[in-house]
Parts: structure tokens; sequence; C-alpha cells
């Protein structure tokens, strides 16, 4: 009855469409919805993806994740800590006004503010100026070794400075606190498509931007006009709307399913390894846990604790009975250890040994073991849900009884984001594989300009800090990597985290449509052909 229910209302949603019944329009499904339009206030790798269809950078990524020129068509290094980006001429915003730098100014100090969850990227790129109305120059703070990476995998999405004005969104919204902004429900990019309308957590539309400098550079090169996007939380019902043709692409199909969708000559499934660490945390910081029934302490203060729990987690298990062999476990908490240039020597898990958490949760006081709630999204990561309750049966093995606590995004986030957690799942990933992208938001500690943003265990380990900070501004890249190598060796002695593994990424499609399938899961649509 739920998927009859769901096929009438999303014929009625398509019905929409009639005035441009003769185009080809692409209907899009995922399990979760975009989390704000407002592309500076939450850095979830989702909501960019769709915003970037929207809004542009001045660096984008091409079909083979090289950077390429965007909104920016040339740049220079002209001192160790300055940029010089020339921008593109003739683009328009979608109301037709012109863009210059003026906004590419604008939006870098916009997504700096106190509210931006883009900040520590933002903040690297170091203070605008605008030189002319087509030239924009950086001045970082320290030398930026992977500025470029930053200007192109960093999100940073360029705004409009008078539409922003206009409608009293020149701070992105302050997502945590679900605070209500225009921005939130609309946007005006420059990007090939454009907004038609947004019903949160029904369905969002956009349609092609007849006047993107894209199409003239040959750079649209797929044939969509419009975009239903819908979210389906229900596996089955997403499969379900497959199948029957209601929509013509699964960002997620459940891995359960892919066999049976292989063997279907109608659709076609697309497999690789996602550049994302799906990863535990622990609130390492409070007297007091939030959520557990040990009083007056914190057991993951105490490193035997975390330890415990990790050598208690079979990640081969959960590869083979959650993940259904599509993932690839590993001890380096970063999104793709080889490309990171972290040695495979490193990649080292601490033995499944529950004898030995056992009795290390006996030395640390806990001989009978402990309560305490484990959060988790359950729209977010594949089979997010199901890894956090096989976790909870695989820690029960050692005394550790888990209640889990899985909610949507939309609400996890902000609730995570408040700290207000005492275990909890992350998942950690994108276009770049560069380490420092994990280590700055989410392994360093906490700082106003935005580093440790993502350290929801909010633990505070100096030296580890401290070589963070040099990688970040070492140009010699032997003596950087060498920096990086040694700050994850400290992260694994320390189990700061339980890294669990990286993720593998199917999509699923009607066999007539054809997709770029990328390793950062992210789908352009301007190359989507049908």
């Amino acid at each position: 009855m739920k998927k009859l229910i769901f096929a009438a209302a999303l014929s009625i949603s398509l019905a929409g469409l009639n005035p441009i019944a003769q185009a080809t329009t692409l209907r899009w499904a995922s399990q979760g919805d975009v989390a704000t339009l407002d592309p500076h206030s939450q850095n979830e790798s989702f909501t960019n993806q769709f915003n970037g269809q929207i809004y542009e950078q001045l660096l984008v990524r091409d079909k083979a994740m090289k950077s390429i020129p965007s909104l920016a068509t040339e740049w220079k290094q002209t001192s160790p800590t300055t940029w010089v980006f020339k921008l593109r001429r003739g683009v328009t915003w979608h109301d037709g006004s012109k863009f210059t730098a003026d906004d590419v100014v604008f939006s870098i100090l916009r997504s700096q503010a106190d509210t931006s969850n883009m900040k520590v990227y933002g903040n690297a790129l170091g203070k605008p100026k605008k030189i002319d109305d087509f030239t924009v120059e950086l001045t970082t703070p320290v030398p930026n070794p992977t500025l470029i990476e930053m200007v192109s995998s960093g999100n940073i999405f360029i705004m409009s400075k008078a539409w922003s004005e206009k409608n009293k969104v020149e701070k992105p919204q302050d997502f945590k606190n679900k605070e209500e902004t225009f921005a939130i429900r609309n946007a005006m990019g420059t990007g090939p498509f454009m907004l038609v309308s947004r019903e949160a957590d029904v369905k969002t539309v956009l349609r092609k931007n007849p006047s993107w400098w894209g199409i003239k550079e040959k750079r649209f090169e797929g044939n969509v006009d419009d975009v239903v996007y819908t979210p389906i939380k229900n596996a089955g019902t997403r499969v379900a709307a497959l199948l029957s043709g209601e929509v013509d692409f699964v960002l997620d199909p459940p891995l359960q399913d892919l066999e049976k969708l292989k063997q279907d000559k109608a659709l076609k499934v697309y497999e690789g390894q996602e550049n994302r660490i799906i990863f535990i945390g622990m609130d390492q910081a409070r007297d007091e846990l939030l959520y557990s029934n040990v009083k007056g302490k914190n057991p993951f203060k105490d490193r035997r604790v975390r330890l415990a729990l990790y050598q208690a987690t079979d990640v081969e298990a959960l590869k083979k009975t959650v993940m259904r062999g599509l993932s690839v476990p590993t001890a380096v908490n970063v999104a793709a250890p080889r490309s990171s240039g972290i040695p495979e020597s490193m990649d080292k898990r601490y033995p499944l040994d529950l004898a030995a958490s056992k009795s290390l949760l006996a030395e640390a006081g806990y001989p009978g073991g402990f309560e305490v709630t484990l959060d988790c999204p359950n729209d977010r990561y594949i089979n997010d849900e199901r890894i956090c309750v096989a976790l909870a049966g695989m820690w029960s093995k050692i005394g550790v009884t888990v209640k889990v606590a899985a909610i949507p995004k939309a609400n996890y986030f902000p609730k995570m984001q408040k700290l207000d957690t005492s275990l909890y799942m992350l998942g950690w990933g994108g276009a770049t594989t560069d380490a420092m992208f994990i280590m700055k938001p989410v392994l360093h500690s906490r700082n106003d300009k935005g580093a440790g943003e993502y350290n929801w265990g909010n633990y505070k380990l100096p030296e580890f800090d401290e070589l963070i900070d040099k990688a970040e501004g070492e140009m010699d890249s032997k003596k950087r990597q060498e920096m990086i190598n040694k700050a994850m060796q400290m992260h694994h002695d320390n189990v700061l985290h339980i890294p669990l593994h990286l993720q593998m990424i199917p999509w699923a499609s009607k066999s007539t449509v054809s997709v770029v399938h990328r390793p950062d899961n992210w789908l352009e649509v301007s190359w989507v052909k049908m």
C-alpha cells in the first residue's frame, strides 16, 4: 500500500511539469533530503552535491577528478602566501545580473562567518581582496600546499552579493539551531541548473539554465532539461520506484537488492569505491557522559576503554553481513589511505580480541561493563543504522550494553554539532584524497576558525594538533607527508576514533540513462544523458 501511495504521489508531483512535457526530465531519488539550500551552512556531501548543480566554485572537478577552471579561468601564486585568480567574463546570475569579483570576495568572507560550516576551508583561503572586477587576490595565513584543492573541493560556493543583501542572508544559516532564513529554501546561482521549487522532504525541482556559460564551452554534455529530486527513505520503496519506472536514477540502492537489480536488463548498476571513511567517535571531554549509567566519571577518557571497544569490533563481520562485501576495512582514519600517501604498513588494525577487551574494561574499573547510547543517522551512510545495531551486538559480548538511537540526518547533524552525544557515527570524504581535508576539520581539536568542527568527541591532544598545524603550512612534500604519517600514528596509538571501513558506492538507473560515476559520490547532472 505504501508503495502505491508513493507512486501516486510521485506521479502527481511530476504532473506539475506538464507545461514542458516535451522536456527531458531526470527523476532522481535517494534516502535523505537536501539539508539546506544555503551553500555555506552545512558541510554534508549530498547537500553539497545538490547545491553544486545551482551554485559554482572558482574551480571544479572533471570526470577524472582533476581541478579545472570554472568561475576562475586562470590562477598563479605570486608569493608563498599570495594567490591571484582571474575570473570568467560574461557569466550571469540566474536573474540575469552580472557576476564580478565583488561576489567572490563576499562569498569567501561569508564562508568564514561564525555560523558557516565551511569556515575551516574558508579561513584556509585567507583574506580575499578585489583587484578589479575580474581579478581576486587571496592572502593566506600560512603557505598552503593544498590551496587549489581547497578551491575546487572545499565547497566554497559563490553567491550573489546583491541577492544575499536583498534577502538578508549575508551570514549563513545557523544550521545546528535550525535557523529559518530565505536562503534555506531559495537559491540563485550561476550554475547549469536553476531552482524552480523546493518542498523540504517532499521534492525539489530544477530547470536547465539556458544562459549557463558552460553550454558555449561544451561543458553541458548531457540532455537533461529538468530535475525532480524526491527523497525516499524506505529502501524497498526506493527500489520499487526504480523498477516501476517512477524514478530514473537512485543514488543509493540498498546493498541487499544489488544482485536483483543487476539481473534486470531494464536497469544499470554502477559500482566503485568512494573516498569516504566510516568511523565511531566518543565523548572524551566531559567528566560525566550525557547518556550512560556511569556517574561521576567518563569511561571514554580512559584509552583502555576506547581500545576495548575497538578490539571488540569485528569489521570483517560488518563487511560480510551488513555491507554484503562492499566495504574495505581500514585502520587509518582518512578517506583514502593509499592516495593520502599513508604507507600500507600503517594500515593495521588492533586485533579482534574479546578476552583482551574484557581485561581492558576490568583494568579500567568496569569489570561488568556499562551502558551507553550510540547515536547514528538512519538515512545518510550506506546501511548506517544496521552498522550501529551490529556494533551494539558486538560490544554486548564484552559487557557494554548499547542503546542505538538512530534518527534522520536532518535532526542528527544539528544534535551532533551541539556535541549532544556520548558515542556517535560519522563518515568523511569527498573529491580530494589529501589527508588534511579530514585532519583539520575532524581530527584536530576545536577552535573558532573551524578546526575540529566535526571533532564531536571534543578531545584535545596538543602535540597532535601541533603536527597537523605544521603539516598544513609545510610546502616540502616529503616533510609534510612525514608529519601527516606521524600524526596519524599518534591518532591510532591514542585510539581517538574507531575506524570501520571505506564505503563502496553503488548507483542504479534505468538502462536508458547514462551517468558518470565518480569516487566522491557526486552526480553531475549536466553530464547525464537519457
